[in-house]
């Protein structure tokens, strides 16, 4: 069983702001021309749709339309806690399953939050399970310390 990845990034804006901005806004902060399926394939996504409801589908929407399901909402309580059933499939191979992403965002101050992120549950991944893990462990700390956090300061106004 491989172990949870986890991590941890404080944010300058407010809990709520944070929420939002992690699942509603994803496309200001992820990659689109390095960390999508479009990209793999050559090409930037166009972008990625979602909602804050359970059972909402993370669409990724390619450079030629195509949409390509990266997982669903599986729990949504803004704005504290949302949990992910999640992963990107490569190219020309249907995603086998979704890792288990867990988020907790804790209001610090008006303008600071702490969030908390654990990937699990790595064997639904099959095979791939093992490189996949270690994909996203050199991933999310580029993605949270970096562009996640710019987000969330751009849309404070900071």
């Amino acid at each position: 069983m491989l172990p949870p990845l986890e991590r941890e990034v404080t944010v300058p804006c407010g809990a709520e702001m944070a929420f939002t901005v992690f699942l509603e806004e994803m496309e200001t902060w992820w990659p689109l021309g390095m960390m999508t399926l479009s990209a793999m394939n050559g090409a930037p996504a166009k972008g990625i749709r979602t909602e804050a409801r359970e059972g909402a589908e993370i669409i990724e929407i390619g450079a030629d339309g195509t949409e390509t399901s990266w997982g669903h909402v599986v729990t949504c309580n803004p704005p504290t806690e949302l949990v992910l059933r999640f992963h990107i499939p490569a190219p020309g191979r249907p995603a086998q399953g979704r890792s288990l992403l867990e988020l907790n965002f804790e209001e610090l101050g008006p303008d600071s939050t702490r969030v908390r992120l654990k990937q699990s549950d790595w064997e639904a991944l099959g095979t791939d399970a093992d490189n996949v893990q270690g994909g996203y462990g050199k991933a999310w700390g580029m993605l949270l310390d970096n562009a996640y956090s710019q987000a969330c300061a751009a849309k404070a106004g900071g």
